[in-house]
């Protein structure tokens, strides 16, 4: 059996990333012409569908436009050691309407791959200029996860920039600062850190380490997991380790989110076992404004498990002021 040892889940490291992130403290040549999301509608067509654009601060981002050019800009941001691909299985949900702009985070995907800066504000920074790029002034968006951090911190430092913000399985933070021994006890619960520093590239794909990463607790598409294994082993071992230590570990979601001032929808599976219901609660207070849906039974990606109900709440939110 290929589980000999104890494997952290996906589940478990991302949880406790995400939580010592609260608790420690030329327009036309660019774009596809896509009418809708149909055309997209297979894996091969999805990644056929990536551009790449040379971005001022260098670095070189991969990007899928889809639906009309005059519809409304739509920006998914996925979340960690995912892709653009992280969206594929919601891509149909979504109103012909939209123009939906999905992008690979630096590091990610077919995105450059750099040694350094992955702080937040850098994938925000990226996501700024290819708006420049795409002449878009404002657009909605939407953020899973590690995405919904960038989002955050996207609409936090350029307000005028974005209409809505959709925070999907996203955090606020601990209810309260942790003392230093609480601290220590939860690294020794979460030594999250540990198995992602052993990889060494190249990263085997159908790894124990990779299978429990990309485990569900609901049943997902065998052949959209695997994919999604094979894209994230390609991202290089000291990337996934600088994207963990400069973007997430010590990121304080709440010194900013006094800041966010668009409106917001925030999102979660109520049986996410990444974000628990404390960090919902943080965010919740945090952002009193904002609208609230949390979908029974689901887990810590409620667009892939119903994404006719999730997208459907996300476009309704969209269509208003």
């Amino acid at each position: 059996h290929r589980h000999a040892a104890p494997v952290m889940s996906r589940a478990c490291l991302v949880r406790a990333a995400l939580a010592v992130a609260g608790m420690v403290a030329g327009m036309a040549a660019g774009m596809l012409a896509v009418p809708t999301a149909a055309r997209a509608e297979t894996p091969a067509q999805f990644d056929d569908a990536r551009r790449i654009v040379s971005l001022p601060d260098g670095i070189d981002l991969a990007f899928i436009a889809i639906g009309p050019r005059d519809g409304r800009p739509v920006i998914l941001v996925h979340g960690y050691t995912d892709s653009a691909r992280d969206w594929f299985p919601a891509l149909w949900a979504f109103s012909p309407r939209d123009r939906l702009i999905i992008v690979d985070l630096r590091g990610h995907g077919r995105s450059s791959k750099p040694g350094c800066c992955y702080a937040l504000v850098d994938f925000a920074w990226d996501i700024r200029l290819l708006m420049d790029h795409l002449g878009l002034k404002r657009a909605d968006l939407v953020g899973h996860s590690l995405g919904s951090l960038i989002v955050q911190v996207f609409a936090e430092n350029w307000p005028d920039r974005v209409k809505h913000v959709v925070l999907v399985s996203s955090t606020g933070g601990p209810a309260a600062a942790p003392t230093p021994r609480e601290r220590a006890e939860r690294r020794a619960a979460f030594d999250f850190r540990t198995p992602i520093s052993r990889l060494r590239d190249p990263i085997d794909p159908d790894s124990a380490f990779m299978r429990a990463w990309w485990s569900s607790p609901t049943p997902v598409d065998p052949d959209f997991i695997r994919r999604q294994r094979v894209e994230s082993a390609h991202i290089p071992a000291a990337v996934w380790l600088a994207v963990l230590d400069q973007g997430l570990t010590g990121f304080d979601p709440q010194p900013g989110l006094a800041r966010l001032k668009a409106a917001c929808l925030l999102i979660w599976g109520e049986k996410d076992p990444i974000m628990p219901p404390e960090v919902r609660r943080t965010l919740i207070a945090a952002l009193p404004g904002a609208q609230v849906a949390i979908y029974p039974g689901l887990g810590h990606n409620p667009f892939w498990e119903q994404p006719r109900a999730v997208v459907g709440r996300i476009d309704r939110f969209l269509d208003g002021p």
